[in-house]
């Protein structure tokens, strides 16, 4: 049994989703051994080809289309689910863009997203995902670009919204947000690429049928979010497309990648 190495967040949407997989509790001939990383550590190991399979931000696609392949299955895309901007107080996108900005990272989606949008942007320091609203909340920049459960908190940390990012995507464009996918080694052979594929897919179909099995896990990566975010965070971000991205999906992606 070949032993497959796989980079993904420990973020509740994609332990839940890939939980089944990482402890075999699927029919594939791999084995698969987890690393789990924040998404823009993981688009930066992809520029060296770190593991066999990993997530990656749509984002990051064009930069290491030479190493990697798009997989079908274990897609983060929808309607809905785009990064937000936020501040201490209501302004514009254009002000937001002529201050000072804590983004994700330079190869995340949110932050090609916020190009596109705000092409004036010039000033952007980047942090870890969890540190960009207490960064706004205590003056250090002007503005944020949260992605994941920071969705959900902002308000708690007396931030407003400035702009929905996947709103503005899927107005712009009537497509879905595409946020991540799942991409195995360019130089896998076909079959390999084919049985990962499968076994993701059939890993998410038993998160569907079976949501409580991965609790603990989930929960065990995810100390600091409180059951109700960890609830939000999977229904938002798991969905059909997580199953297979599809032609439209797939539309979205091509777009965002040719644009940014």
């Amino acid at each position: 049994m070949r032993e497959l190495t796989f980079g993904h967040s420990p973020c509740p949407n994609d332990t839940f989703a890939f939980h089944a997989l990482t402890h075999g509790l699927v029919h594939t001939p791999l084995r698969v051994r987890p690393v789990l990383l924040d998404i823009e550590e993981l688009n930066r190991r992809a520029h060296s080809g770190e593991f066999d399979l990993t997530k990656l931000s749509v984002g990051a696609f064009a930069a290491v289309g030479d190493r990697y392949r798009l997989l079908r299955s274990g897609a983060a895309l929808g309607h809905g689910v785009g990064p937000l901007v936020v501040a201490r107080r209501e302004m514009t996108l254009q002000d937001a863009a002529a201050g000072r900005m804590a983004i994700p990272g330079r190869e995340t989606t949110a932050y090609r997203l916020l190009r596109l949008a705000a092409p004036t942007l010039h000033d952007v320091v980047e942090l870890r995902y969890d540190r960009i609203l207490r960064a706004v909340e205590a003056g250090e920049v002007d503005a944020g670009l949260i992605i994941h459960e920071s969705r959900f908190t902002y308000a708690d940390h007396g931030l407003v919204k400035v702009i929905d990012l996947g709103d503005w995507w899927e107005q712009e464009t009537h497509l879905p947000v595409p946020l991540a996918g799942i991409c195995a080694r360019a130089d896998l052979d076909d079959e390999t690429r084919a049985a990962a594929d499968a076994a993701i897919r059939a890993s998410v179909a038993y998160a569907f049928a079976h949501p409580e099995a991965s609790r603990v896990y989930v929960r065990a990566h995810a100390q600091e979010m409180s059951e109700e975010v960890c609830a939000q965070h999977i229904a938002l971000y798991v969905n059909e497309h997580s199953l297979d991205v599809g032609d439209e999906g797939l539309r979205a992606i091509q777009r965002l990648v040719g644009q940014g």
